[in-house]
This record gives C-alpha cells, sequence and structure tokens, in this order.
C-alpha cells in the first residue's frame, strides 16, 4: 500500500467519529499526493488504476468533511430554534415531571398521577437537606387514576423547595406506578452545555420533562 493510501486509510478512520480537527487535514492529503507524483520512480510509474483510485478516497473524505461541516451548522441552527422556543415560555404556567414543590404560604398544592386508581395513596415530604419534613396520605378524590393533586398546610415550614415522594397501592395491596408531577411559572432560562433548560424559582427543567404550557 502507497503512503498515501495509508493516509487516507487512517483519516477514513478517524472521520468515524465525525471530529474536525482530524489528525490529518484535507490540505495534508493533496500535498500528500502530489509529493507522491512528483516523487514516484520514473521508471515504475504509478499505476493509473491506482491514482484513479486514491482519487476516489479523497473525494469521498472531502464529502465527509463537507457532511461534519453541515451536520455542526445544523446543530448550531437548532440550538438557537431551541434558545428562542425557551425563551418564548418565559411567564407561562407549565405542568412538567418532577419531584419538587415551591413552598410559599400556608397551604401548598402537591401533584402526581396514578397509573390506575389506588387503594392508598402517601407522600413523604423532605427539605432541601433531604430530611423528613411530613407525610400524608391522600383523601377519596386523591386516590383515581390520573393526575391528583393534594393541598398539604405548609403553615408550620419555611418558605422554600421541597422535594416529595409518592407511594401508592392498589385494594389489593399490589404496588401501583406513580409519576410525581410539578406546576410552577417559567421566571427565566439557563444553559447547561449550550442546551437551554427553564427556571421555574430555583428549580431547573428539561424540555424533555415538559407535559403543558399554559398562559401565566
Amino acid at each position: 500500500m502507497s503512503t498515501i493510501e495509508g493516509l487516507i486509510g487512517n483519516a477514513s478512520g478517524a472521520l468515524g467519529s465525525l471530529e474536525s480537527n482530524a489528525s490529518v487535514g484535507r490540505d495534508d492529503f493533496f500535498q500528500m499526493l502530489i509529493a507522491q507524483l512528483e516523487n514516484q520512480d520514473p521508471l515504475n510509474p504509478l499505476d493509473g488504476t491506482d491514482f484513479t483510485a486514491q482519487l476516489a478516497q479523497f473525494s469521498s473524505l472531502e464529502q465527509l468533511y463537507n457532511i461534519n461541516e453541515q451536520m455542526e451548522l445544523a446543530g448550531l441552527y437548532q440550538s438557537s430554534l431551541n434558545s428562542a422556543g425557551a425563551a418564548s415560555l418565559i411567564g407561562k404556567e407549565i405542568t412538567a415531571n418532577g419531584d419538587s414543590v415551591i413552598v410559599d404560604g400556608d397551604s401548598t398544592d402537591i401533584s402526581y398521577n396514578l397509573e390506575s386508581e389506588a387503594g392508598k395513596v402517601t407522600l413523604t415530604i423532605y427539605d432541601e437537606d433531604g430530611l423528613l419534613v411530613d407525610k400524608i396520605e391522600a383523601g377519596t378524590e386523591g386516590l383515581k387514576a390520573g393526575e391528583s393533586s393534594i393541598t398539604w398546610d405548609s403553615s408550620g415550614v419555611d418558605s422554600g423547595t421541597y422535594t416529595f415522594e409518592v407511594s401508592a397501592i392498589s385494594m389489593d395491596g399490589d404496588e401501583i406506578a406513580v409519576d410525581t408531577v410539578m406546576h410552577g411559572t417559567v421566571t427565566g432560562l439557563t444553559f447547561v452545555d449550550g442546551n437551554p433548560f427553564l427556571k421555574v424559582g430555583d428549580q431547573t427543567i428539561s424540555f424533555g420533562d415538559l407535559l403543558s404550557v399554559s398562559e401565566g
């Protein structure tokens, strides 16, 4: 295998990860190709078929680089769209998957979603340090399948963010799947690794956790 073929093979393998700063670039390949032509043995010149094959490999390599550049541009464009969409949600009321709740008054609504009707539902509430604050059981209305909400008497705790867990069992004593849900008004945005996240108070919500959006 000639030097240029070896370099093309190595760079093609490196492009498997689609890194823009590959160890051997396009200009390097072109210079090596020219150097090979200039320094070939006149008595044993490069075979035309081999040369054509190398040019075809170089063309494929160029196309891979172009695809990579287009993907990067598309990623930047999508990131811009996500940021613009996230900004439009500021001031909106959202429902999202989450296990935290903001306490700012004598009563606080806590929401969850039951897979099926339950015989017993228990909510366990913790403070920011993970210490147990309260444990309450849902009444009849809170046992129905679907989303339910329990009003927690939070008059005896400080304002702030609390987390909660919900466990549910059926009338037969079998465990029921339950998802915790949070509600709140979007107050701002934050970015993690270039990706936008919604801020609800001091809570951070990803777009993937959003369930619904409504006017504040």
